[in-house]
C-alpha cells in the first residue's frame, strides 16, 4: 500500500514587522492544536534535529528577510515542520509584501481530525488574509489552473476554472484558489460573498466562525482527492459559487 504524502498547510498574511510576535503565536497554536507535538528543534545543515532549549527566544532572534527558519518536532519518523517566508510585493496580490507560513505533517488520522483546528491556529496566529490545508499533490493541480496567456484554455485538464496569477490580483484578501480546508479572514469572506445562508447550506455544514470573525470551511469530509469524482464535483460547485476566488 502506498504511503500517503504529507498534509501541507499554508497561510498568507501581512508582512512581518521587526521581531514580530505572530511567529510565536503560530507555533504555540500548532502545538495546542496537535496534542503531544512540541516544535522545539531546529535542523542542522545535514537535516538532523537539534534541540532548542530556548526556542521562543531563538525564533525571534532568527527573524530575517520577513520570515523565520524551519523548526520541527525532532521526530524523524513522524516529522512535523513549520517555517515562515517573506515574499516581495512584486510576487503578491496588490503589490503588497506578505508573510507566508508553510507547515507539513503526516496525513494520518490524528492530523486529519485536527486539520481544521491546525489551520485555524496558524491562520489566526499569523493574522492571515486567507490560507488552506491540502494533501500533497494539490500544487500541481492548481498550477494547471493558472491562466498564463489571454488565449489559453477555459478550463484545466480536470475541468476546473482557470485562475488569475496571484501577482495579478488587485488585493491580498482575494483567495487565489481553493484547498481542502480553507481559511477566509473576515475581509476575504466579505470579498467573495460568504456566507449566504440561502446558497451556502452545504458549505456551512462543514464550516465554523473563528474568534477574529473569519471562517474555516472544509470542502469534503475526507482529504481532497482529485481522482474522486465527488470531490472534483465539490470543487467545481464551490468555484462556481465564488467567482471572485482566483480573480475570475
Amino acid at each position: 500500500m502506498t504511503k500517503p504524502g504529507p498534509l501541507t498547510l499554508i497561510v498568507y498574511a501581512p508582512a512581518l514587522v521587526g521581531k514580530d510576535g505572530r511567529t510565536l503565536d503560530v507555533i504555540h497554536g500548532m502545538e495546542k492544536a496537535l496534542p503531544g507535538v512540541q516544535l522545539a528543534w531546529r535542523l542542522s545543515d545535514r537535516g538532523r534535529p537539534i534541540a532548542l532549549p530556548r526556542r521562543d527566544e531563538w525564533i525571534l532572534e532568527k527573524i530575517e528577510d520577513g520570515g523565520f527558519p524551519i523548526v520541527c518536532n525532532g521526530n524523524e519518523s513522524y516529522p512535523v515542520t513549520v517555517m515562515g517566508w517573506g515574499r516581495p510585493g512584486i510576487l503578491k496580490p496588490g503589490g503588497q509584501p506578505q508573510f507566508e507560513v508553510h507547515a507539513e505533517m503526516p496525513l494520518d488520522e490524528p492530523v486529519i481530525t485536527a486539520a481544521s483546528a491546525l489551520l485555524e491556529a496558524v491562520a489566526e496566529g499569523a493574522r492571515s488574509f486567507w490560507g488552506h490545508a491540502s494533501p500533497y499533490g494539490y500544487g500541481s493541480e492548481v498550477s494547471r489552473q493558472y491562466r498564463r496567456a489571454p488565449d489559453g484554455p477555459e478550463q484545466s485538464p480536470r475541468g476546473l476554472p482557470m485562475l488569475t496569477l496571484p501577482q495579478q490580483l488587485p488585493a491580498p484578501e482575494i483567495p487565489c484558489f481553493l484547498g481542502w480546508v480553507n481559511y477566509w479572514s473576515a475581509a476575504a469572506a466579505e470579498v467573495i460573498g460568504f456566507p449566504d445562508p440561502a446558497r451556502d447550506a452545504e458549505l456551512l455544514s462543514r464550516a465554523r466562525r473563528t474568534p477574529s470573525g473569519g471562517w474555516i470551511v472544509q470542502l469534503t469530509d475526507t482529504p481532497l482527492d482529485y481522482d474522486n469524482p465527488g470531490h472534483l464535483a465539490a470543487l467545481k460547485r464551490t468555484y462556481e459559487r465564488f467567482p471572485a476566488i482566483g480573480g475570475r
